[in-house]
């Protein structure tokens, strides 16, 4: 993707920081001198709309109450819809999309109509970055919400009007290669996942010996598994436990890829913990683990430190020690999760429920192979899953290369930093 290219022959100061120096042919004009805001206009029989990453899209017309359309404004393909409102709230989000579609959207929108001939696909490029580099750092009171008066003396650089049309040209061929590759690579990693999360259901119900005499296990999401594996209930497997919170102990949580861990090892996306700490139980390293409200999404595992977890989680220690390899048994029961049985067990129990509680294991049916197979396993799916999990960083860190060098290329494109005609 690496290309090098030229820049102009001369270059001026643009007067702002953002843009640094641009060719000097190129204008330097405020946002109001280009766009003005378009006046709200009420219209019911366009479908409702919003912004999202950029990119003007439709919402469902149904959720939006009546009284609530007829307050919305109307935004026409080829005008620029501006999100002024939170700032503060989301710094990850575009904010300024072309649209090509006509919709009406919320009131606190701003709405931008080009006052000249322009190339409108320049400017979308253009106001992106203004978005990213300058916009955001607008706005006032707690919520940080603008209004066009905090944007329309913001500088802009305008370059001639085939210049616009090349540079354009140049970013919609340049973006399209770029996230086609990005897509292989995503594709890449879900298939590597894929392979991964069969691998793993493979090694669980059927070993690690393709020769291996098989029987019927008589479990309709399992099927065949080897002869001389057992079937016993979870009951006579594991037992819960209950134990008291020491005053040194920090929380441990249980997450949907099956990691049981200190709270302090992982950042705070994606936490389920309990709000209070009422009723907080002792939980110790090689513990089972299970979420009764997330078991179903696979929030199931051993637990790799000691501490205290929320009572939701169900802990568990085998009934007889040196019987049970507690890791095969949270590999076999995220696959039992992931295979959505959870879901429908959970439900014929209890109606509109999706709770996983100990009950609930105790009384389901489990393959059980002998012990040392049971570690085997495990360390197989351990291997496996280190080797596909290092392709993937490799793949995602290839892929935040390639989003870099888009974002770079747009910035450079716009600003006059290379030249493409």
């Amino acid at each position: 993707m690496e290309a090098t290219y030229s820049a102009y022959e001369s270059y001026k100061d643009s007067g702002e920081g953002w843009i640094e120096n641009v060719p000097a042919h190129w204008e330097t004009r405020k946002l109001k001198q280009l766009f003005q805001e378009k006046r709200h206009r009420q219209n019911l029989d366009l479908n409702c709309g919003s912004i999202s990453f950029g990119e003007v899209v439709e919402k469902d017309d149904e959720r939006v109450p009546l009284a609530t359309k007829a307050s919305y404004q109307e935004v026409s393909r080829g005008e620029f819809l501006v999100n002024p409102l939170n700032l503060n709230y989301d710094l990850k989000s575009l904010r300024i999309g072309l649209s090509d579609i006509d919709v009406v959207v919320s009131a606190g929108y701003l709405v931008l109509q080009a006052k000249d001939e322009m190339d409108k696909r320049y400017f979308k490029y253009l106001l992106h970055r203004y978005d990213v580099a300058y916009m955001k750092l607008l706005g006032s009171g707690v919520r940080q919400t603008i209004s066009f008066n905090h944007i329309a003396n913001s500088i802009l650089v305008a370059p001639p009007l085939h210049e616009q049309r090349a540079i354009a040209a140049f970013l919609d061929d340049k973006c399209v290669k770029i996230d086609g590759a990005v897509k292989i690579k995503e594709d890449q990693i879900a298939l590597l996942r894929e392979r991964r999360q069969i691998i793993i259901h493979d090694a669980v119900t059927r070993g690690l010996n393709p020769a291996a005499t098989m029987k019927e296990s008589n479990i309709n999401w399992i099927g065949p598994i080897p002869v001389h594996w057992e079937l016993k209930r979870g009951k006579f497997l594991f037992a819960k436990v209950d134990r008291p919170v020491r005053i040194q102990d920090d929380i441990v949580t249980c997450f949907r890829d099956g990691q049981v861990t200190l709270r302090s090892n992982r950042r705070t996306e994606g936490f389920t913990n309990a709000l209070k700490e009422h009723g907080y139980q002792g939980i110790r390293k090689g513990d089972l683990v299970i979420h009764a409200m997330d078991a179903f999404a696979g929030a199931i595992g051993v637990s790799d430190s000691d501490g205290k977890a929320t009572p939701v989680y169900s802990v568990c220690i085998p009934r007889v020690e040196n019987t049970v390899d507690p890791h095969f048994f949270a590999q076999l029961m995220r696959q039992i999760a992931l295979s959505g049985l959870l879901v429908s067990l959970a439900k014929g129990i209890r109606e509109r429920s999706t709770d996983f509680r100990y009950g609930d294991f105790a009384s389901l049916l489990l393959i059980v192979p002998p012990l040392l197979e049971q570690k085997k396993i495990t360390a197989h799916i351990q291997t496996v899953s280190e080797e596909i999990e290092n392709i993937i960083e490799i793949k995602l860190r290839q892929i935040a290369a390639l989003k870099e060098y888009k974002t770079s290329l747009i910035n450079a494109a716009v600003t006059g930093k290379i030249k493409v005609i």
